[in-house]
């Protein structure tokens, strides 16, 4: 039990032992990368993966030539695709069989009708924003699968967004990652994209509480 305990705690803090990974995969930590961000926004069940802050000291780490920056964007981009992609067609395939049922293992059914309901109200703008709102990253391409956008539709708006989010949180590491002031209290820096997220949240929650009492 302590193992499992261990483990969900190293998934979870997945960026902070970046180095190690690097260490321990040499090149083939892109592909590692890759694996994370696509299932942290392709699995439903494994949106705890960490996001924004991993792409920060990605960026971080390429500045310094730890990482080749332009592989790590490329790699980056395919992997956030692509998990949209499988969300989608997840949601395409379970969203019936979900609204069917008032408990599914690992899907709670209130998220998925709150993440619906913001879909149909802002429409194609929803794939993009939610590239910056995690948890609603991972359950909007599961509620675009449900019907509500043709995937042709989806997937520009997902590659809009994909690209957005990946080189905005990359390029941030990488020209201010390795500033003396930013590196010295980079605890900080992760706590404040955490907050930064939190922050989405909780905004995106108080605008579903709203139409909820509408």
């Amino acid at each position: 039990m302590d193992m499992i305990i261990t483990s969900f705690e190293y998934l979870i803090s997945l960026d902070v032992h970046l180095n190690e990974l690097i260490l321990y995969f040499g090149d083939l930590i892109y592909l590692v990368l890759f694996s994370i961000i696509f299932c942290e926004t392709g699995l439903v069940i494994t949106s705890f993966l960490p996001g924004d802050s991993l792409l920060f000291i990605v960026g971080a780490l390429s500045s310094g030539g730890t990482l080749n920056i332009v592989l790590v964007i490329v790699v980056l981009i395919v992997a956030s695709i692509l998990g949209d992609t499988s969300n989608y067609f997840i949601g395409k395939y379970l969203g019936p069989k979900i609204f069917r049922k008032d408990k599914v293992m690992f899907f709670n059914k209130k998220h998925i009708i709150r993440a619906h309901k913001f879909y149909e109200k802002y429409g194609g703008k929803t794939v993009i924003l939610a590239r910056f709102l995690p948890v609603i990253r991972t359950f909007a391409p599961f509620a675009a699968g449900m019907g509500v956008m043709p995937y042709k539709k989806f997937v520009g708006f997902s590659a809009i967004g994909s690209v957005s989010w990946v080189l905005f949180f990359t390029l941030s590491g990488f020209f201010f990652g390795n500033i003396p002031y930013v590196k010295d209290n980079f605890i900080f820096v992760l706590v404040a994209i955490g907050s930064f997220s939190i922050i989405s949240v909780i905004i995106v929650y108080l605008k579903n509480h709203k139409w909820k009492t509408n």
